[in-house]
C-alpha cells in the first residue's frame, strides 16, 4: 500500500475513549491530510468519536468495540494505539495481519512482544512504531542526554507521572537510559560498591540497569508525564529536563508519525527515526 503526498491518510483510533486517545481523535479530524475513519474502545461504543472527545460537532465516525470487526469494515491504513500493556500486543497484531500500519504509544511490551511485531511486520511487509514518548521535546531531551553521556560518566534519571499510570519505570525512561548507555557503557565508577550501599529502606535508589544508571519513579495526582537526567561531575552537575504539562503537547508527534509512519517498512522503536 502506497500513499503519495497528495493523498488524505485514513487513520483509526485504538482506546478511542481514553485520555490519550480522545486527544488523538481530536487531533486526526484537526489535521489537513488524515481522515478519521475508526474509532475503537470498549468504552462509550456506538457514540460519536467527536462527541465522545469533548467536540461539539460529530464526526459521523462511531465507537466500536470490537477491533477485528472494525478493522474489516473501515481499512484504515495506519492505527493509532493508545490502549493498556495488556491490549496493545494483541491490538497491534490485529492491525498489521490486516495490513495496515500501527502507531503504538501504550508503554509495557516486553522482549518477546517485540520480537513478535518485528517477525508479523516483516511477514506482512507492512511497519509498525512504537514510541516511548511523542513529545517533540522529550524525544530532544533524549538526544541531548545520549550526548551528554559522552562527558559524564556519573548521572540518574528521575521520571515523574500521574498516578494511574501502570508501568514503572516510564518507557522514556528506559528508552533514554538505552541511548545513554550506547554513549557510556558504564556509569557510577567512583559510586560506593553495590555490594557495599546499604538501604536503610529497600528501594530507596530506584531501579539500576544494566550500565549502572538508577532510575526513580516518581507518581502522583497532578503530574501528566516529567523526566529529568542528572549528570554529576568535578565541582559540576548537568540537569536536563523536560515537562509535558498537557497531553497536548504528544499530539504534534502523533500527526507526524501518522504521515511518516506510510512511507516506512519493518519495526521501528522511537519517534527520532521517523523525524
Amino acid at each position: 500500500m502506497a500513499v503519495d503526498g497528495n493523498s488524505v491518510v485514513r487513520v483509526g483510533v485504538c482506546g478511542a475513549s481514553g485520555r490519550m486517545g480522545k486527544e488523538v481523535v481530536k487531533t486526526i479530524l484537526a489535521e489537513d491530510g488524515l481522515e478519521l475513519v475508526m474509532a475503537v474502545d470498549t468504552h462509550n461504543a456506538g457514540m460519536d468519536a467527536a462527541l465522545n472527545a469533548g467536540l461539539a460537532e460529530p464526526c459521523q465516525v462511531s465507537v466500536e468495540a470490537d477491533l477485528q470487526t472494525a478493522l474489516q469494515n473501515k481499512r484504515p491504513d495506519v492505527v493509532v494505539d493508545f490502549t493498556a500493556p495488556s491490549a496493545v500486543l494483541g491490538n497491534a497484531l490485529a492491525v498489521i495481519r490486516s495490513g495496515a500500519r500501527s502507531v503504538i504509544g501504550t508503554t509495557g511490551l516486553s522482549a518477546e512482544g517485540m520480537s513478535q511485531l518485528e517477525q508479523a511486520v516483516a511477514q506482512h511487509k507492512t511497519a509498525a512504531l512504537i514510541a516511548p514518548n511523542f513529545a517533540i521535546g522529550a524525544v530532544l531531551l533524549m538526544r541531548f542526554a545520549q550526548e551528554a553521556s559522552r562527558y559524564f560518566d556519573h548521572a540518574e534519571i528521575i521520571e515523574l507521572h500521574h498516578n494511574q499510570k501502570l508501568d514503572a519505570p516510564s518507557g522514556t525512561a528506559l528508552r533514554t537510559a538505552e541511548l545513554m548507555a550506547e554513549a557510556q557503557p558504564k556509569f557510577g565508577k567512583t559510586n560506593v560498591a553495590s555490594d557495599k550501599e546499604k538501604e536503610i529502606l529497600a528501594g530507596s535508589r530506584g531501579g539500576t540497569t544494566e550500565s549502572n544508571l538508577h532510575i526513580h519513579s516518581v507518581r502522583l495526582p497532578g503530574l501528566v508525564a516529567h523526566q529529568e537526567v542528572i549528570f554529576g561531575g568535578l565541582g559540576q552537575t548537568l540537569t536536563i529536563r523536560h515537562d509535558s504539562l498537557d497531553r497536548t503537547s504528544f499530539m504534534p508527534g502523533v500527526a507526524l508519525a501518522v504521515r511518516n509512519i506510510i512511507h516506512a517498512q519493518g519495526l521501528i522503536y522511537g519517534l527520532e527515526n521517523l523525524m
